[in-house]
């Protein structure tokens, strides 16, 4: 079965994401954590963090995505910046442990002219600082697609943040298409060969998750700009690939596509007759 799903708002708690997700035909979900663009988290109530996983149960919805706010940068210049990544992952990661077999996505950050390996070494040191042994949690690295001074945009650049961190276990892989067809894997022609490599560089162990999108670019261009499914440079037929491919089946995937629900709804059912064809 295809585990896909889309991101969803959390304005009116878990409860409501869970129900939206059954009634657009979802088996997965991702959803912010906090404001995208601020700091300031809600409260978590556990009775809406039941009868969440009361409708899981019911309509077979499972590993829910978190992910981290688009203004946590843990290699920052500025200090004050690196703090607020700090104090944010790890009252994420805090909260988190309500919830089980859930991930945590975050984008690796951006350098600002420090240089990669010391972002690299900025990301870790961060990661090292709120990863603790007994968390249920798994933490991913998002692939990205080398806009500015991104930190992520080659696998080889995942692959030493996680070589610096110690409790490397605990950490995973999002690969998103749209951002690893930016940063110049041609998954179009040679999706084999992509995932050659990250298996050579990274591990496919490593890999838990598929952000699935289009992309409003060619390969290469270091944009990162999302596309509906089929309606952009990587196309339907490269996305029938990526869903059906032997290596990723297992993973769940999570639309990031610029859709209304309704939209979602009908590219959920669009890849759920691709994968069973």
């Amino acid at each position: 079965m295809l585990r896909i799903g889309c991101h969803l708002s959390f304005s009116k708690g878990f409860l409501a994401m869970a129900e939206t997700a059954e009634e657009i035909g979802a088996a997965t979900f991702q959803f912010f954590t906090r404001n995208p663009r601020g700091g300031a988290a809600k409260n978590w109530e556990r009775d809406d963090i039941q009868a969440m996983l009361d409708v899981f149960s019911s309509a077979g919805i499972a590993r829910p995505l978190a992910h981290a706010p688009y203004t946590l940068n843990a290699c920052a210049k500025d200090d004050h910046v690196r703090s607020f990544a700090l104090e944010t992952m790890a009252d994420d990661l805090k909260r988190l442990e309500m919830l089980p077999d859930v991930m945590y996505n975050f984008h690796p950050g951006s350098h600002v002219g420090q240089g990669a390996e010391e972002g690299i070494r900025l990301i870790a040191d961060t990661l090292n600082r709120v990863l603790w042994e007994e968390m249920h949690t798994t933490v991913l690295l998002e692939t990205m697609a080398g806009k500015g001074s991104e930190v992520g945009r080659s696998f080889e650049e995942v692959r030493a943040i996680l070589d610096r961190v110690e409790l490397s276990h605990k950490m995973g892989v999002c690969l998103d298409t749209c951002h690893v067809w930016d940063a110049g894997y041609d998954i179009v022609a040679d999706l084999d060969g992509v995932l050659g490599e990250f298996d050579r560089v990274v591990g496919l162990e490593r890999l838990k998750a598929i952000h699935l999108n289009d992309s409003m670019n060619p390969s290469g261009s270091h944009k990162d700009r999302h596309e509906k499914i089929g309606k952009g440079c990587i196309g339907l037929e490269a996305m029938k690939r990526i869903v059906t491919h032997p290596a990723l089946r297992g993973l769940p995937f999570y639309l990031e596509t610029p859709n209304e629900l309704d939209g979602y709804r009908e590219e959920i059912a669009l890849l759920k007759d691709m994968a069973a064809d």
